[in-house]
């Protein structure tokens, strides 16, 4: 299982404080199926080059892979800010997933202009990147299902997070969303060992429980399979 979203790289953004902590977040990952983290600190464009942020990146993964024990693999990748403009962002396809075409995208936490709508369709139309849209329950109040189904259509995808299953106000749309193939990963979004814990394997049990397990292990194979098809050779 792949836990699609996590701040678990030390020191880099509001995740992880230590290397120490990133350890005891992935072994909590491992204990609950984990076996391969997609690393998603915050890329801000505004705020540092992507080649300064990659070389930040890489330096704190290889400072946690130097003491890491026997945890999961972890695949270095960016949750990448979404500004007006950013697909002529010279360097972005460097922000993608090790080895993948896919890019993880947090969008507006507002009504998504025409603009912005047509910005994202035309990236994932270029065939270079394949964008998934971050933790998707996040947008849902603001954007009508028209726009959703534009982008799904163009080949966006969606990850949701755990809490989205987790929370009996939203439980019933994200099993909705899940049943009509609009959700494709599943990510913990896990920043810490408080109050952001890794908890992917709590929103598995729900799917288990109220779908069945025979329909959760399918959704993990296909998460698993999809990550395969975007794999670069």
């Amino acid at each position: 299982m792949i836990d699609f979203h996590a701040h678990i790289l030390p020191r880099i953004d509001d995740g992880s404080q230590s290397v120490e902590e990133s350890i005891a977040m992935l072994e909590s990952m491992k204990a609950q199926g984990i076996k391969k983290v997609i690393a998603t600190p915050h890329f801000l464009a505004n705020h540092e080059s992507v080649s300064s942020f990659v070389e930040r990146r890489n330096a704190s993964l290889e400072r946690l892979r130097e003491t890491m024990p026997d945890l999961p693999e972890i695949a270095p990748g960016a949750e990448v800010k979404y500004y007006d403009g950013i697909s002529h962002l010279p360097d972005l396809k460097k922000l993608r997933i090790e080895n993948s075409k896919l890019l993880l995208l947090e969008m507006p936490f507002s009504a998504w202009s025409e603009y912005t709508v047509k910005e994202v369709a035309d990236i994932a139309g270029r065939g270079k990147i394949t964008l998934v849209l971050a933790h998707i329950e996040r947008y849902l109040p603001m954007q009508s299902s028209a726009v959703l189904y534009r982008l799904l259509e163009h080949g966006v995808l969606f990850q949701s997070n755990a809490s989205f299953f987790l929370s009996c106000f939203t439980r019933h749309k994200a099993l909705r969303m899940l049943k009509n193939h609009q959700i494709h990963f599943l990510g913990s979004d896990a920043h810490n060992m408080t109050d952001r814990a890794p908890n992917t394997a709590k929103a598995v049990a729900i799917i288990q429980k109220k779908c069945g397990e025979a329909f959760a292990d399918d959704f993990i194979t296909y998460g698993n399979e999809l990550f395969l098809q975007h794999t670069l050779t």
